[in-house]
């Protein structure tokens, strides 16, 4: 398997019915875009619709964090990267950018994944030939730099 680092996702375009009132992209499709982006390199990994329906394993989000950095209008088209940061053999953090194809930055999303068995639902480890995967995705993104914004907590900082 043929492993870009990161992982970039085909080209999405804002839709008419996720502008909001402010006439930009509303706050919760930036989320859709991510997880759009994501899906398309949790498949390459082996983790698509199929695994979920044939393998009965899924993901679930269990942390995110965004950062909202240039307004999105309707009709700009983007695209969403995946960088893996971590994984063990339940969980994967992974840190994304959201680009408009000019090539400026929209937004990030720092993610951790759990790996689900369908069945409990529980976390449960990945199968040996998932976790592979998994790890080789890791191993291509190794060389690229921690993003900056990765590891970001929210707060006020106060002038002293």
């Amino acid at each position: 398997m043929s492993i870009p680092a990161p992982f970039t996702s085909r080209v999405m375009e804002i839709e008419k019915d996720w502008i909001d009132y402010n006439g930009h992209l509303n706050m919760a499709y930036y989320n859709v875009l991510f997880d759009r982006g994501a899906d398309e390199g949790f498949e390459l990994m082996g983790m698509g619709p199929s695994y979920a329906k044939e393998r009965r394993f899924t993901s679930y989000t269990a942390e995110v964090h965004i950062c909202y950095v240039r307004e999105l209008h309707l009709g700009d088209r983007v695209t969403a990267s995946l960088q893996i940061l971590d994984n063990d053999e339940k969980r994967i953090r992974f840190f994304q950018e959201l680009r408009h194809v000019d090539g400026w930055l929209a937004a990030t999303s720092e993610n951790l994944m759990l790996h689900v068995n369908m069945a409990g639902p529980k976390v449960a480890p990945f199968p040996p030939d998932i976790q592979a995967k998994v790890d080789a995705m890791r191993a291509a993104h190794a060389a690229l730099p921690v993003p900056e914004r990765a590891g970001r907590s929210i707060g006020i900082k106060r002038k002293s």
